[in-house]
């Protein structure tokens, strides 16, 4: 099947853009595997409209709703191969579908240890966006969960909110020294003791266990162990610019890649990573899919 636009992913970046497009009366794609950040955050906190926080699933629904009602086409499926032939781009997993342009917002996929107990946390009690939820900490107990110089960051970063903080360096990878002077200045204690279960109640943190048998009474933690996976293999495929760590780059105006059709929105493309800047940024790149469309 024939669309103006193909969108590859449908977490709040693709949402977002296929509102915009469907209120240009686009025809529009959203493929999905559901399996996106948005799917695991239970509470947004930043949003405009929310005081009181919105889980990631709420927003999806409403989201979807919202585009289907304006016509956009939803399928669940997994892209594995994206190419352009003839003008047309072809997105192919177990269907093929066919875009005068493609959309990616395939977002990052956090690289969260198989530690019981963490994920029925996220974005209640657990967080991974100092941006987006430092403040939830101010004046809380909190651990960071991680290793080595990425756990010892968050825990200087989070500093700023909180100076009651304690972090567990997961696998005792070694701080750099530069790292581990800056958090004994801010009298943060380190921790080289693997986790081994997360105790909650209804999502709320309240001990971590390590491997020596500590336990460890928090009010609130971070989780920063590096390696997350940006998802910018399409974009590869179709020889897009991306940066060292994997993000695509894209024009600061208009969004599109440096392959021509080609967008990027949301945490593949390198931001702040906030979900309201995802929503901007995809807006802005259905403007221009729109005034490209117009142009042919």
């Amino acid at each position: 099947m024939n669309y103006d636009c193909i969108i590859i992913g449908g977490g709040v970046a693709g949402l977002q853009a296929s509102i915009q497009l469907g209120r240009y009366m686009r025809k529009v794609a959203v493929i999905d595997a559901e399996e996106g950040r948005s799917t695991l955050c239970q509470k947004y906190n930043n949003i405009l409209g929310f005081p009181h926080g919105v889980s990631g699933d709420t927003l999806r629904q409403a989201g979807r709703e919202h585009a289907e009602r304006l016509g956009v086409h939803f399928y669940k499926d997994e892209v594995c191969h994206l190419h352009k032939e003839s003008g047309w781009f072809e997105a192919e997993g177990q269907i093929s579908l066919r875009g005068k342009t493609v959309l990616l917002a395939t977002g990052v996929k956090d690289h969260i240890p198989n530690i019981p107990g963490i994920e029925p946390c996220l974005g209640l009690s657990v967080f991974v966006c100092p941006d987006c939820d430092g403040y939830e900490i101010k004046g809380k107990k909190t651990a960071v969960l991680g290793t080595g110089d990425v756990g010892a960051g968050m825990a200087l970063t989070l500093s700023y909110w909180s100076s009651d903080l304690i972090y567990i360096n997961h696998d005792s990878k070694q701080v750099s020294q530069k790292l581990q002077a800056k958090l004994n200045e801010h009298t943060i204690v380190t921790e080289n003791d693997s986790i081994q279960d997360v105790i909650h109640e209804n999502g709320q943190i309240q001990i971590i266990k390590t491997a020596s048998g500590r336990q460890y009474e928090v009010d609130k933690a971070f989780v920063a162990f590096g390696g997350n996976q940006v998802r910018s293999d399409l974009a590869v495929q179709l020889g897009a610019e991306t940066l060292k760590n994997h993000h695509i780059i894209v024009d600061p105006q208009t969004k599109m890649t440096s392959v021509h059709g080609l967008w990027a929105a949301g945490d593949t493309v390198a931001h702040s990573e906030l979900v309201t800047a995802a929503m901007g940024e995809a807006s802005i790149a259905a403007l221009w899919i729109h005034k490209k469309l117009m142009n042919e």
